[in-house]
């Protein structure tokens, strides 16, 4: 197993651990790196405004998108310097990299897991050189992941973004992953809300401010149609699950094999400094 493996799979498991039991609203410590990664994504997110889509015959992947991420090509450097501290600006090309990688796709105009494990390998490196510490936990999920699928949402939805190398009916999510592995993390222990109730839309509106797994269900039931159980297979497997322990730990089990044990979703990463693909020496 290379040392990136270790790494990023020991950060997402940290965080987790992190979440556990713990809602979206709770009190937690927000530090200067979080809102500069927090002004970063709030960047992204006007640059859409500013870049409304084109019209165009084809209905999906509208070639707006080209332009908007045209600009993020070019500003990401100077994006990633503004949030890190100046003793460790020398790393900011390196890992302006992860950042561009972690919003879908230009030529093809698609998003995926692999983008969304980019956007983690992200956050990882700022915590590798520094910039972020382990008291930054909950925010790092709580305000910067969560503003960050908010961002991707908004992409998703304005340039109609196809879903890279989606699984359909038969993969968890057309766009995400880890917000559901730490979403079903956050209702380990709950007292009332089951895996079962997530299907209950009733459920899922009264509660989704609290719950990232629960913002992750409307977005589905905003975008699709028809019963859950067809456009949303797995998910619906998903909800008999007698615990949301369980639920987690299948999640994650789940992860490694359809996400990170798989070759066109790790082919495109990219291997530096920080995020190493050295084989550990026996």
């Amino acid at each position: 197993m290379e040392p990136a493996y270790a790494d990023y799979m020991g950060f997402i498991l940290t965080l987790n651990e992190g979440v556990k039991g713990k809602k979206l609203t709770c009190e937690y410590k927000v530090s200067e790196t979080i809102e500069k990664l927090l002004a970063l994504l709030g960047t992204l997110d006007r640059w859409i405004d500013e870049t409304p889509p084109e019209d165009q015959p084809s209905r999906f992947g509208n070639k707006a998108y080209r332009t908007w991420y045209a600009k993020l090509d070019q500003e990401a450097e100077g994006l990633v310097a503004a949030v890190i501290p100046e003793d460790k600006v020398a790393a900011a090309p390196e890992i302006a990299v992860y950042l561009k990688e972690a919003v879908g796709n230009s030529t093809r105009i698609d998003y995926g897991t692999g983008h969304e494990a980019a956007f983690a390998i992200f956050l990882c490196c700022l915590c590798k050189i520094g910039a972020l510490r382990v008291d930054d936990q909950l925010a790092i999920i709580f305000k910067v992941f969560d503003r960050y699928l908010v961002v991707m949402r908004k992409l998703q939805k304005t340039y109609r973004m196809e879903p890279a190398g989606s699984q359909g009916v038969w993969g968890l999510d057309d766009f995400q992953f880890l917000p559901f592995i730490w979403g079903s993390s956050q209702f380990v222990d709950h007292p009332t809300l089951e895996p079962k109730h997530f299907v209950d839309e009733k459920v899922v509106n009264e509660n989704h401010h609290d719950y990232m797994f629960l913002e992750c269900i409307k977005f589905i039931n905003e975008m699709k149609t028809g019963p859950f159980a067809e456009h949303s297979n797995q998910l619906w497997n998903i909800s008999a699950v007698p615990t949301w322990s369980k639920v987690n730990q299948g999640l994650i089990r789940m992860y490694k094999a359809e996400c990170l044990e798989k070759f066109p979703v790790i082919q495109h990463f990219k291997f530096g400094s920080l995020i190493s693909i050295q084989p550990v020496k026996p």
